[in-house]
């Protein structure tokens, strides 16, 4: 480990803060190695430290919760390669590492879109949830896809939608959500398959459903 990935780390556990663990915990954020640290610091370290890919590589290898949500703020997106990005995915502990990376690293790599779609496909529920949640995130920010895209994503939501796991059904709704709200072709088109997937015997799917049509049905384009 470089010196510089030993002086972050050292960094860290100075901030550590175990009264909030269990308040993290609360919110369903565990993991083996949770310091206590505010999402709000780790930015600022973030913004210090700029993009670095050698060091959230060493930061990602420590194991710590707060040293991972680091890496995926300073990694480089074109630096990250799939075999690394499926990698990191399996080292996934909750909810909160899985959205973070997706969020601010992997919808951002040249292949956010492929493996959106192959993550979706996958029996790990974080690695799966991971498949949606990037679906969410580039229904979001990118703008130069195109519907046909998206309109993929929902066959994919409609198919994985009897997952009963949380994780699962968490991030497939997010996706259909998100989708839906990206123009006015694609919410008539996410409308119709919440609709699908209302009628499937399944709590899940009757939840991912009726959670977003009370969003989707009200949306209206800005």
């Amino acid at each position: 480990m470089s010196a510089h990935a030993t002086n972050v780390l050292a960094e860290l556990h100075r901030l550590a803060n175990p009264t909030n663990v269990a308040g993290m915990a609360r919110f369903g954020i565990v993991g083996k190695k949770l310091l206590g640290i505010s999402v709000v610091q780790l930015r600022a370290i973030a913004k210090r430290i700029g993009r670095d890919h050698e060091l959230a590589e060493a930061l990602w290898a420590s194991g710590i919760f707060e040293a991972r949500i680091l890496a995926a703020f300073i990694a480089d997106p074109k630096c990250l390669t799939r075999r690394q990005a499926k990698a990191w995915a399996k080292d996934f502990e909750c909810w909160a590492d899985c959205d973070g990376l997706c969020l601010h690293l992997f919808r951002k790599t040249p292949f956010a879109h492929e493996l959106a779609v192959a993550w979706s496909h996958r029996r790990e529920e974080l690695v799966k949830r991971a498949g949606f949640t990037r679906m969410a995130t580039l229904a979001v920010h990118d703008k130069a896809a195109s519907n046909e895209v998206f309109r993929n994503y929902l066959g994919r939501v409609q198919a994985e939608a009897t997952d009963e796991r949380h994780n699962v059904k968490k991030g497939a709704n997010w996706a259909l959500r998100q989708i839906g709200k990206r123009n006015q072709i694609l919410n008539r088109e996410a409308v119709r398959i919440a609709k699908h997937i209302q009628k499937k015997d399944s709590k899940a799917a009757r939840w991912i459903a009726a959670d977003a049509l009370r969003e989707l049905e009200r949306w209206k384009p800005r």
